[in-house]
Formats: structure tokens, C-alpha cells, sequence
């Protein structure tokens, strides 16, 4: 029970890596608030780790609207008294991915991928910080990428929104750090939902790209590493879980690689 009576908020929390996230925080012991910006989304990922067994409730939270995650803190400190952990997973893929080049990219697009993946994140953290101060301290846990540590084609604004974030991490760890607040963050490649490229009111399907593309042949992944299985969503919300968890207690200020399966090791030309 690595998160036994642990208070934990997850945005984006009604499909992919955050429905994941939130059924393995809840069955390692937390009490988890399910946010997320789809109201049946955020409703049914709670009613299902509470169905396994979990503690859960559901709030509808736009990450670009502050008062939104204002609310759902108030709400989590009046329903369980503390805060022990945020993770801010609520994130978004650049519209028009892969086949808007980089000049063609609008104003909205640009400002629809930073509103969402950077300004998101420091509305959760911002009104996350002093009821964690009040709890004694807590861990922030960011959902950040790999493309914001190595490079990919036409995804330049997700890219900046992504390093920003990572930036922001740690800086995070600097200032919170005399006040026992932890700050991280998960940079995934594989293993990613296939929600998130389908978008909001599309199916749930709880599975990764890899695993939607039916039976796992190792031999023909990029990855360096060889697995007798796809990587999962799980894979990336272990890593999420060891960050929230206090097994990391000394650990603050990194942007750690997930699933990559060895990709980020080699320099490929």
C-alpha cells in the first residue's frame, strides 16, 4: 500500500494514463479526486475504482479555467481535510497532428497546446501549494514527454509546451522544497493512450497505441529493448505512482524517461 491514506488529485483523469493512474493510486491505498474536463468521463472513472474497491470522487475541471482547479482543491480539503499528492496529467496532442507543418501552425493551435500543457499545470500546482503546506508537505507529479528531451517531427508546439514544463518542474523543487513539497515529472513515449489521439467523447478503451494494434511482435518495435509484451498504460503510471509515493522522498526537481524501452539511450542517424 505505497499510498496508504494518502490524499491524491489527478487532472485528466477520465481516460488514458489518468483513469490508469487513478485505479493503481487507489489500489495502493489513496483516496483519489477524478478530475477531469468530460463530466460523464470524470463520473465513470471514479464510479470504476470505486467498483474495485477504491475511494474516488469526481469533479469536472477544466485545467485552463484557474477557478476550476481553485474549486476542485477547496473541494478535496472540505471532503478529506488534506492534500498529499497532485498529478497534473491533463494534457493535450497538437490538432492537426502529424500533418500540419511547422509555418502552418495558427495562433489558436498554439495557444490551445500551451493553455492546456503549461498554463494547466501551474494553475493545479499554484492552488495545490498551500494546502499541501497545510498537510505537511506532498508531492507534485507533472505528466510531461518525451519529445520534450529529444526531437519529432510537427510537433513543435507540444515540444515547447512539454520543455516548458519540465522547467518549470524544477524550478518548482527549488522554491517548494523548504516546504516538504516534492515536484516531478514523467516524460513517456511509448505506452501512450490511443485516447489521446482521438480526443474527447471518443470510446475509452483503457489500452495503449501498441497494444490497439493487436498481437506484440517485439521483433518489429524500435525499441532497443525486447519485451514479451506491449508497454501499457500501467507502465507509465508505475512511474507516476514510485514519484507520488514516498519511496521517492529524496527526490525532487527530475523529469524522468518512461517506457521508452532503451530509445533515448542511442543516437540514431
Amino acid at each position: 500500500m505505497r499510498l496508504k491514506d494518502k490524499v491524491v488529485i489527478i487532472t485528466g483523469a477520465g481516460a488514458g494514463l489518468g483513469r490508469a493512474s487513478a485505479l493503481l493510486f487507489a489500489e495502493h491505498g489513496a483516496s483519489v479526486v477524478v478530475t477531469d474536463v468530460d463530466a460523464a468521463r470524470a463520473e465513470a472513472a471514479a464510479a470504476a475504482v470505486t467498483e474495485a474497491g477504491g475511494d474516488a470522487i469526481a469533479r469536472t475541471v477544466d485545467v485552463t479555467v484557474e477557478a476550476h482547479l481553485r474549486d476542485a482543491v477547496t473541494a478535496t480539503m472540505d471532503h478529506h481535510g488534506r492534500l498529499d499528492v497532485l498529478f497534473n496529467n491533463a494534457g493535450i496532442q497538437v490538432p492537426g497532428f502529424p500533418d500540419t507543418r511547422f509555418e502552418d501552425f495558427t495562433e489558436q493551435q498554439w495557444r490551445q497546446v500551451i493553455d492546456v500543457n503549461l498554463t494547466g499545470v501551474f494553475f493545479g500546482c499554484k492552488h495545490a501549494v498551500p494546502a499541501m503546506r497545510s498537510s505537511g508537505g506532498g508531492s507534485i507529479v507533472v505528466t510531461s514527454s518525451a519529445v520534450s528531451l529529444a526531437s519529432a517531427r510537427n510537433l513543435a508546439p507540444y515540444a515547447a509546451s512539454k520543455g516548458a514544463v519540465n522547467a518549470l518542474v524544477r524550478s518548482m523543487a527549488v522554491d517548494l522544497g523548504a516546504d516538504g513539497i516534492r515536484v516531478n515529472a514523467i516524460c513517456p513515449l511509448h505506452g501512450m493512450s490511443t485516447n489521446f489521439f482521438t480526443g474527447p467523447g471518443s470510446e475509452v478503451t483503457g489500452l495503449s497505441m501498441e497494444e490497439a494494434r493487436g498481437p506484440w511482435d517485439p521483433s518489429a518495435s524500435g525499441m532497443p529493448l525486447k519485451r514479451d509484451r506491449a508497454p501499457s498504460l500501467r507502465d507509465n503510471a508505475m512511474a507516476a505512482l514510485f514519484l507520488a509515493s514516498d519511496e521517492s522522498a529524496y527526490i525532487s526537481g527530475v523529469c524522468l524517461p518512461t517506457t521508452d524501452g532503451g530509445v533515448l539511450a542511442g543516437l540514431y542517424l
